[in-house]
């Protein structure tokens, strides 16, 4: 492989810490968020965080995570974000925003290219079908059987360590997927909002919409939010040779799924019976 570029890093520590009075409003009285399992990440080192998140483009577990982050780091350990790089063509100045907080656009050279930095990176492979997947939904770990995350892991031989949430997807009622019927009307002579294949088309109830479809910015609902780091998933084998073979990354895919759903349907079980998740 030829020398990979340098990454498109515009993170801006100032930037984080002016943004963290506002998180930590929301994450204290608007959510209320509770939180569990920081134990599992190491104090240092690079780390591969995988997530699945919920509540639409506004995702609001993602900066709640980003407020327990700083909280216990600092700005000075970095962690970057993929985001798809749509984000950049659809809404430039929300994208801006995004990359001096950490947000790098998608791609698996800039991942490899951010990791070969010493950074620690996070990902979240279910992208927009996970974000706006429908309520009924909403207990599944949804990836679409994306695996890059998983080859990024063995061939960097870094720790992964999943992080789930419950609440976020009540912030936004996604009441169907209807990408299928948008695309039959785009054949047909519909044009994209934005020229932009927006690759999901959601109908939902929520903020300022009312009734909404398509992938569009969001103000999310009130609802408590309970977020959890997991324990790390520990493959057998690691290594560019691991990374390669189809049939092992499989494997540690679905072994990865499976651990996410587990720990979702535990804490989940926690919420509804009124458990305590325990609070930063």
């Amino acid at each position: 492989m030829p020398p990979l570029p340098p990454p498109a890093l515009h993170r801006d520590p100032r930037v984080i810490q002016r943004l963290m009075p506002v998180w930590e409003w929301f994450y204290r009285h608007y959510f209320r968020v509770r939180t569990s399992g920081w134990e599992h990440i190491p104090s240092q080192g690079q780390v591969l965080l995988v997530g699945s998140h919920n509540g639409g483009l506004a995702t609001p577990d993602l900066p709640m995570f980003l407020v327990d982050w700083v909280r216990r780091y600092g700005v000075e350990r970095e962690v970057y974000g993929l985001a798809h790089v749509k984000l950049w063509s659809a809404f430039p100045r929300l994208a801006a925003l995004a990359a001096r907080v950490g947000a790098v656009p998608f791609h698996p050279r800039q991942a490899l290219a951010v990791l070969g930095q010493g950074h620690s990176l996070l990902v979240y492979p279910g992208g927009g079908e996970d974000a706006f997947r429908p309520h009924r939904q909403r207990d599944r770990i949804h990836f679409g059987g994306r695996t890059g995350f998983i080859r990024l892991a063995l061939w960097r031989e870094l720790p992964l360590i999943p992080l789930i949430s419950w609440g976020a997807h009540d912030t936004l009622l996604v009441l169907d997927d209807c990408t299928a019927q948008a695309r039959r009307l785009h054949d047909l002579g519909m044009p994209w909002l934005l020229g932009i294949d927006p690759e999901v088309v959601p109908l939902y109830l929520g903020l300022p919409w009312g009734l909404g479809v398509g992938p569009l910015p969001n103000l999310p609902l009130p609802v408590p939010i309970h977020t959890r780091v997991c324990a790390p998933v520990v493959f057998p084998r690691t290594g560019y040779a691991a990374s390669r073979d189809r049939s092992y990354v499989r494997a540690c895919y679905q072994q990865v799924v499976a651990h996410m759903q587990a720990e979702l349907d535990r804490l989940a079980q926690t919420v509804r019976q009124g458990g305590g998740v325990c609070s930063w």
